[in-house]
């Protein structure tokens, strides 16, 4: 089943995006979202794109939402580099410990822009966000997104930009540590399956060839997100193209050339 797709302007957006994308004329495509299926509504699919930076910002963990009454809306998520102009670069967490006084200043006049370590990157390369990172998203990149689905962001800085700020709530759940760039980074081969996410919240991996055992052991059941990145992968015998993303009920419904590349995630 393919998903329900939404365009979001984004003042941030690209008016040209990747292929197989086209945003329409005259608008600013910042991300295209696939609606959660009924059957896995604790993940949220998306592809952003960027011609500006965006917002340096932090999510609540599902403890912290809990405790504040809003039931699970925490938000762990992760992104893949699918293009990335020369400089591109992506903001996650600090090159040093920080403490909340030092981070709330640094927010105020804007300083928390450079002391977020910036991450140059290409195509393949992948990055798990924690709840609590403080993070950014530079100009020029292009990445999928998958998520804890939960629109709960907090703004600790936005350059100015007349969009509401979060600073309290944000300080309070924002971790100033520096991020763990050998647990959560991975450089992926251009070809072969690999593994990129094993909890807590969700199952991820990248999937190139025959499915062998390893990876019919880590989805022994569905439901499954599916999230072609190039070739051809089909669901019950119908194509899922690039750029879509569809449901299926397990692997044994999924069936792809042996060059293609996808993205199949799952809830845990």
């Amino acid at each position: 089943m393919l998903l329900p797709v939404r365009q979001v302007e984004k003042p941030w957006g690209c008016e040209v995006l990747p292929p197989p994308f086209v945003a329409p004329d005259g608008t600013r495509i910042g991300e295209i979202w696939f609606e959660p299926p009924a059957q896995i509504p604790e993940l949220l699919v998306k592809y952003i794109f960027t011609s500006d930076r965006l917002s340096v910002q932090v999510h609540p963990s599902d403890t912290q939402t809990l405790a504040k009454g809003l039931g699970r809306q925490g938000k762990e998520e992760c992104w893949l580099v699918i293009a990335a102009e020369e400089d591109a670069r992506l903001g996650i967490g600090f090159d040093r410990a920080v403490d909340t006084p030092t981070l709330r200043a640094a927010a105020l006049d804007g300083r928390i822009e450079d002391m977020l370590v910036w991450h140059k990157v290409q195509p393949g390369d992948f990055f798990y966000i924690p709840a609590n990172t403080v993070h950014a998203i530079g100009a020029g990149v292009s990445v999928i997104e998958i998520q804890q689905n939960s629109d709960i962001t907090y703004r600790l800085f936005d350059y100015g930009r007349p969009r509401e700020l979060h600073l309290d709530e944000g300080l309070a759940v924002s971790l100033g540590e520096v991020y763990d760039l050998a647990r959560w980074h991975k450089r992926l081969p251009e070809t072969g399956t690999v593994a990129l996410v094993d909890g807590p919240y969700f199952r991820l991996d990248r999937v190139n060839g025959v499915a062998d055992q390893e990876l019919l052991a880590r989805y022994p059941e569905g439901p499954l997100l599916v999230v072609p990145i190039q070739g051809l992968v089909m669901v019950k015998g119908q194509p899922v193209p690039a750029g879509a993303c569809a449901k299926a009920a397990g692997l044994d419904e999924i069936s792809w050339e042996s060059d293609a590349l996808w993205l199949v995630a799952k809830p845990l």
